[in-house]
């Protein structure tokens, strides 16, 4: 792990398993929290205030996002302030737009102008940072997530988008870039060179970093050993057929 706290980038853990972020908050190298309404599905949330407080009960004293999870923007505004409400490491996932894709910005502002610390996600354009930017300003704490893993899956590099939004964000103190969705541990590094300040990690390739470093010899034939040994479990076999008698 001195590879990873020689970075200037910090990383936070994305994810929704209570267990794995009493864990993950134990290390060193995690800085803070993310997860959203998809992650928690997929882990069994079925309260979300009594997972938040859960939550909260464990990260004490890092950043946590939470996301709302409404379409209507006054409803969205009603949930930011009370989930804001939960504790001072709070921060509201506001997403970009709403499912028509009518942007947030007049709710960002007014969140903003609230001192509501935000995390305004799901962003894949410059434009998209741009307007974000200017609507959340410089009185608050805040983190602008782009989705560069989603980016990459277009066939479209997402570095120059997380690039121009470093540049755009430096204009306010308070504003810092999440480089989220990634797909691999070489993100990190990609992520820290171009000057992001955060990237979002999921558990499953946190579960990767104990790979870095690793001898690529030695990797080579660990892969060739698990390609023999899954064969051989599966009883594969490709014996000499019978020659017919004539």
């Amino acid at each position: 792990m001195a590879d990873l706290q020689s970075l200037g980038i910090k990383i936070f853990a994305d994810g929704a398993d209570l267990a794995g972020i009493e864990k993950m908050n134990a290390q060193p190298f995690i800085a803070g929290f993310t997860t959203n309404p998809t992650l928690m599905r997929k882990a069994g949330v079925s309260d979300y205030r009594a997972f938040a407080m859960d939550v909260l009960s464990i990260v004490r004293d890092k950043p946590v996002s939470f996301e709302v999870f409404a379409d209507d923007f006054l409803e969205m505004e009603r949930q930011a302030m009370e989930i804001a409400s939960w504790g001072r490491n709070v921060f509201v996932k506001i997403p970009v737009t709403n499912t028509r894709r009518e942007p947030s910005t007049k709710l960002i502002r007014r969140l903003a102008s609230a001192r509501v610390q935000q995390n305004v996600t799901a962003i894949m354009t410059s434009r998209q940072v741009e307007e974000v930017s200017a609507a959340l300003g410089g009185s608050t704490s805040s983190f602008i997530s782009i989705f560069a893993g989603r980016i990459a899956d277009t066939g479209t590099d997402p570095l120059p988008i997380v690039s121009d939004a470093v540049e755009c964000a430096s204009r306010f103190n308070s504003q810092s870039i999440i480089w989220a969705s990634p797909r691999e541990v070489l993100n990190i590094f990609q992520a820290d060179a171009i000057g992001c300040h955060v990237i979002t990690v999921t558990h499953d390739l946190l579960a990767k970093l104990n790979l870095l470093g690793k001898d690529l010899n030695d990797y080579s034939q660990e892969t060739v050993q698990m390609f023999f040994d899954d064969a051989r479990r599966a009883g594969y076999s490709l014996s000499q057929p019978k020659r017919a008698v004539a």
